[in-house]
């Protein structure tokens, strides 16, 4: 009832706005329950089917008119409340809705595994609890680090044996592979320098699970139903040897396979972008200059990194990386990671990464290296 209610207030008050009061009460006629083609609804009938009766070019009118109002969350909830109503709301929604790649909105679950889009960074940041070895991603609200932001997952730490492993879910309270919001995890060497990085889904056709006991076969249905779940290699996080302690921050090297951006969001379009392979992007850390005046490493982060620290670091492609010093300014960064406060780290990420795989590789951060 709540919803019917937010609904009808809704579409009331954007009818007025637009100057078409007719149309927002012949809308609040359908939420209301109706004549819907001339059919009466039955006292009797389920709420469901009152939402699924309704003109299809109404649903699609109001759900334009709620998604255009709704740029940033928390206003952007009203548009996820629409895909929850029924099946044909949900596919109403899911058609309207861009891909992240091209409108830069992170709406649905499924916007984690998408890559963000090219002109501007998404900008996130991460919560270090250190008594429970738990992380948590929240998409950044404004422009300054005092907001609460939107939570979008966690990961927790886990030892086993010589082995560390980080699980991410989309649910806090629930960081587990058998869950159903089971996204995917990071698991390291013994030294603490070499990571790979699995997806709940798999990247291409051909791919298949690891074969590794520990990982084995579960239902991850938040992100995309129609695809088996199970743990499949997409990635390698490595840093260089520095057992000499020589003097200098640390050397990344990052290979991924990055999900392909969709043409359009439609329904099942995870499928058919993550079945379809695409070449591995290959990243290493941007070389930061010597501060001499500072007496440390230094790079630009556009005001985004406040506190100094090792765990700091820039992606750029390998071609990037290769140029002379002096053209290597205007190069693009796919990934920057820096902290802010003592538990407190910025993520800003960028096509052709996901925020699935941005976070996973800043995991990769936490935690004492022989490097």
């Amino acid at each position: 009832m709540s919803l019917r209610k937010a609904l009808l207030s809704r579409v009331a008050s954007l009818s007025k706005f637009n100057g078409d009061e007719a149309a927002g009460t012949a809308a609040a006629n359908e939420i209301e329950g109706g004549d819907v083609d001339g059919v009466a609804a039955s006292p009797g009938e389920e709420d469901g089917d009152r939402w699924a009766r309704m003109l299809p070019e109404l649903i699609g009118e109001i759900v334009r008119r709620v998604e255009a109002t709704g740029d940033r969350w928390p206003f952007r909830k009203d548009v996820v409340s629409c895909a929850c109503l029924c099946r044909r709301w949900r596919e109403v929604t899911i058609g309207t809705v861009r891909p992240l790649p091209e409108s830069g909105k992170i709406t649905f679950p499924s916007s984690l595994k998408e890559p963000g889009p090219a002109d501007a960074p998404i900008q996130c940041f991460i919560k270090r609890h250190k008594k429970n070895s738990t992380f948590y991603l929240y998409l950044g609200l404004t422009q300054t680090f005092m907001d609460e932001g939107k939570f979008l997952m966690a990961a927790r730490r886990f030892r086993h044996g010589s082995h560390t492993e980080y699980i991410l879910s989309l649910d806090a309270d629930n960081l587990s592979v058998g869950c159903n919001a089971y996204l995917g995890k990071l698991r390291s060497d013994f030294l603490g320098t070499n990571f790979t990085v699995y997806d709940s889904q798999p990247p291409s056709n051909d791919a298949k699970t690891s074969s590794s006991r520990i990982m084995r076969r579960f239902a991850s249905k938040r992100i995309s139903p129609q695809i088996s779940s199970g743990n499949f290699e997409i990635g390698q996080v490595s840093y260089k040897f520095n057992l000499l302690k020589s003097r200098g921050p640390r050397r990344m090297h990052c290979t991924l396979q990055c999900p392909m951006a969709p043409d359009r969001l439609e329904e099942g379009f995870l499928k058919k972008a993550q079945h379809s392979p695409g070449a591995p992007v290959v990243l290493r850390n941007k070389s930061p200059r010597w501060h001499e005046h500072l007496q440390c490493w230094c790079l630009n982060f556009h005001g985004r990194v406040t506190v100094a620290s090792v765990k700091n670091f820039q992606l750029v492609t390998t071609a990037d990386a290769a140029q002379p010093q002096g053209a290597r300014e205007d190069e693009t960064v796919l990934l920057q990671f820096g902290k802010v406060d003592d538990d407190m780290f910025t993520m800003d990420y960028r096509r052709p990464l996901s925020a699935f795989q941005a976070f996973a590789i800043c995991l990769t951060s936490f935690g004492t290296k022989l490097c």
